[in-house]
C-alpha cells in the first residue's frame, strides 16, 4: 500500500483538487483506493457528496476506539471510497499531542487498512504542527501543489528546510506546478525554470482552468464532466508520473 500526502504549508494552491482527481484517476487504473480527508474544512468530503462527520470525532479513531472501516464511505465511483472529514479535525494537533505515541497509533490506523487498499490519500490541511510531522513520517511521497510565483516557491524553500531535520523519515517531496496561467510573466518564467526551485517539479503541471473551478459545481471530478480537456489530461498525467516515481 502506498500512502500519499497531498500538503502544502499555504493554501488556495489546488492541494484538495488534485487530492480527488489523482485518487480517481488511481481508481480509474484498478488501484483500490481511499481518500482520508483530514482538513476541517472538509472540501474532498463535499466533492463526493458525503456529510464530512466521523462519529466520534478525529479522537475516536486515533484512540482506536471505533474501526475506521465503520467510517468509511463509498463514493459514486468504483473502487475509491472516501473516510470523511470531521470539524473535531480543527484540533487535530492538541489530540494528537495528548496521545500517547501517536506515531504508532495514526500508523496502526492507516496500516489497518492495508488489506482494503493499494494506496489511500491523505488531504492534508494547510498547517503544521505536530500532527502534520506525524503523517510526514507515515507517508511515502508528499505532493505539493506548487503556484509559479515568488511566494509559492519560497514556501517550497521552508518545506524543504522543515523536513530536512526529519533525520531520514521524511518521505519523499514531489511538487508540481498548480493553477499555471502562461499569459502570466512570471508564471512562464518561473515553469521554465528560469528561477530555480529547492526541489525539482514533476513535468506535469496543472493549468488554472474554469473546469476546475466547476468541480464544486458539479461535486465530481474534472475527467467524469470534462474527460480529454487540458485539466483532466494534466491531472491524468500527473498520476502517472508520481506512480512512476513511487515504482
Amino acid at each position: 500500500m502506498k500512502i500519499i500526502a497531498c500538503y502544502n504549508l499555504k493554501g488556495g494552491v489546488g492541494k484538495t483538487a488534485a487530492t480527488v482527481n489523482l485518487a480517481y484517476h488511481a481508481a480509474q487504473q484498478g488501484a483500490r483506493t481511499l481518500i482520508w480527508d483530514l482538513d476541517p474544512q472538509g472540501a474532498a468530503s463535499f466533492y463526493f457528496r458525503v456529510k464530512p462527520k466521523v462519529k466520534g470525532g478525529f479522537d475516536t479513531l486515533l484512540k482506536r476506539r471505533r474501526s475506521p472501516m465503520k467510517s468509511i464511505r463509498g463514493t459514486d465511483y468504483e473502487g475509491l471510497d472516501l473516510l470523511p472529514a470531521d470539524f473535531s479535525a480543527r484540533h487535530i494537533d492538541l489530540i494528537v499531542d495528548r496521545t500517547r505515541k501517536p506515531k504508532r497509533r495514526l500508523k496502526r490506523l492507516v496500516k489497518g487498512l492495508k488489506k482494503e487498499y493499494d494506496c489511500v490519500f491523505l488531504d492534508c490541511a494547510p498547517s503544521i504542527g505536530v500532527a502534520t510531522e506525524v503523517l510526514f513520517q507515515i507517508a511515502d511521497a508528499l505532493v505539493v501543489p506548487t503556484i509559479p510565483t515568488t511566494l509559492s516557491v519560497n514556501t517550497l524553500k521552508r518545506i524543504k528546510k522543515h523536513l530536512k531535520g526529519m533525520n531520514g523519515s521524511a518521505p519523499t517531496v514531489l511538487p508540481f506546478f498548480s493553477m499555471v496561467d502562461r499569459r502570466k510573466q512570471l508564471h512562464k518564467s518561473i515553469c521554465e525554470g528560469e528561477q530555480r526551485l529547492p526541489i525539482d517539479p514533476l513535468n506535469a503541471s496543472i493549468p488554472y482552468s474554469s473546469l476546475v473551478e466547476q468541480m464544486g459545481t458539479h461535486r465530481a471530478p474534472v475527467s467524469t464532466f470534462a474527460a480529454g480537456s487540458r485539466p483532466a489530461r494534466a491531472y491524468e498525467q500527473l498520476g502517472e508520473e508520481i506512480r512512476a516515481q513511487l515504482n
